[in-house]
């Protein structure tokens, strides 16, 4: 439960506003600032209308997130090769109301956390492709690691995964929808997710 609310804290922390032609890291820094700040002043709305966050995260962290990569990356190669695009398509839109459900459940727990951010090993230079790595401050508890992996898309860098205590977030749900595709197959998981989030 701890990653699973440090995930999601850190992933719609650090979107925000687009800042094109900056480094990751700065992107990272203003926005993760500018979006804690925004999570504190509307803490009371948040707590009495949860799905004001859905609202928020749609509008705000959905045009700064590779969605399209996480969802191919989160059903695996083999469950997306053998998707059809029906498929893939109503997955990537469940994955992503999961995500965004899993984080309004997360708010609960927000305590004015803090991030830190390090400077990018070796600089960014002409890559496409970088990793930010930071901490998470907790006033009651240990630091968190987490280090954001983020992709060049014209000139916005996008987030498509990210490690919390060196677990990756993608892979954790690319396991669990693996075991649901064992089980009853891409129209299975599809359920699956319709359901929980449903209920969510």
């Amino acid at each position: 439960m701890r990653r699973i609310i440090a995930s999601f804290i850190a992933l719609f922390c650090i979107v925000g506003v687009a800042y094109a032609a900056q480094s990751p890291l700065v992107m990272l820094e203003k926005t993760s600032e500018q979006m804690l700040s925004s999570l504190t002043k509307n803490r009371a709305k948040i707590k009495s209308n949860p799905k004001y966050v859905e609202t928020l995260a749609r509008q705000i962290l959905l045009p700064h997130v590779d969605t399209a990569t996480m969802s191919r990356l989160a059903l695996g190669r083999d469950g997306w090769n053998k998707a059809t695009p029906a498929q893939r398509k109503e997955f990537s839109e469940q994955f992503v109301t999961m995500m965004i459900r899993t984080y309004s459940a997360a708010m609960n727990a927000y305590t004015d956390e803090k991030i830190k951010f390090y400077p990018i090993r070796g600089g960014v230079g002409d890559r496409k492709r970088v990793q930010v790595k930071s901490i998470i401050i907790q006033s009651g508890g240990p630091s968190i690691p987490v280090n954001y992996r983020l992709l060049l898309r014209g000139n916005n860098w996008k987030v498509y995964d990210m490690t919390v205590d060196g677990v990756s977030m993608v892979q954790s749900f690319k396991s669990q929808f693996a075991n649901e595709i064992s089980q009853g197959g891409i129209n299975g998981l599809l359920a699956a997710m319709k359901k929980h989030n449903a209920s969510s």
